[in-house]
């Protein structure tokens, strides 16, 4: 809790009148009491280091009891204000022109419809955002789509049968090895085992040696890693 010594201004520098802010719920309500660093950043549920980035930036200043950065009533308001805007994740910039124009405000009336103004600017980016997402998403699913369709349920569309030799090479192309590994680990020419891999990829109706993997997981084939 604040020390007895701080409940005085005359300990310190003060600050400057609380002005006009939107009306928000604090999380501390002492009555003259200063708050230390610490205590103002608990109550907040942030850091040190975030209270002096917001001093950096023009939107908190702390008043001075020697060397110890301390805060009054005033403080803690704007910082009510400050902390709600970083929990919709408000750029720094836009609350720095919300704050800016706050410390102009002459009414109640004028600092709750700046206020205002700013949460439904944020609010239509977060929409665009939103439906840039589900844009996104939507890509998402469709190329997924692609992808099963592509491959389906080879267990029930094709009937293939391998060979030992034919279940052995694609063993080896599911394991990621090339045509000229595959050569050698089959005691073959590279030539015979590239027309190997190419009679696999025809059977599977596949494009390629991964779509051709891809199929014999999907039917039971291969044993997915």
């Amino acid at each position: 809790m604040p020390q007895d010594s701080w409940k005085h201004a005359g300990h310190g520098e003060t600050s400057g009148p609380a002005g006009f802010l939107p009306k928000l719920s604090v999380p501390y309500q002492g009555s003259g009491d200063w708050l230390a660093i610490a205590e103002m950043a608990e109550a907040f549920g942030v850091t040190h280091r975030t209270l002096h980035f917001y001093e950096e930036k023009g939107l908190l200043n702390a008043a001075r009891i020697g060397p110890m950065r301390v805060y009054d009533g005033a403080h803690i308001r704007r910082m009510a204000v400050i902390n709600a805007c970083r929990e919709i994740d408000m750029p720094i910039a836009a609350i720095q022109d919300l704050m800016t124009g706050l410390d102009g405000a002459t009414s109640q009336a004028e600092a709750d419809g700046l206020f205002e103004a700013a949460l439904r600017a944020r609010r239509r980016e977060l929409a665009a955002q939103q439906s840039i997402l589900r844009r996104q998403m939507q890509r998402i699913a469709e190329l997924l789509e692609t992808a099963a369709g592509e491959c389906g349920d080879v267990s029930a569309s094709l009937d293939v049968h391998l060979s030992p030799i034919e279940a052995e090479c694609l063993g080896f192309m599911a394991e990621g090895y090339p045509a000229a590994r595959i050569a050698a680990l089959m005691d073959m020419d590279l030539k015979a085992a590239v027309t190997l891999e190419a009679g696999l990829i025809h059977k599977f109706d596949a494009h390629n040696r991964f779509q051709a993997v891809a199929k014999a997981v999907l039917a039971g084939m291969i044993a997915p890693e």
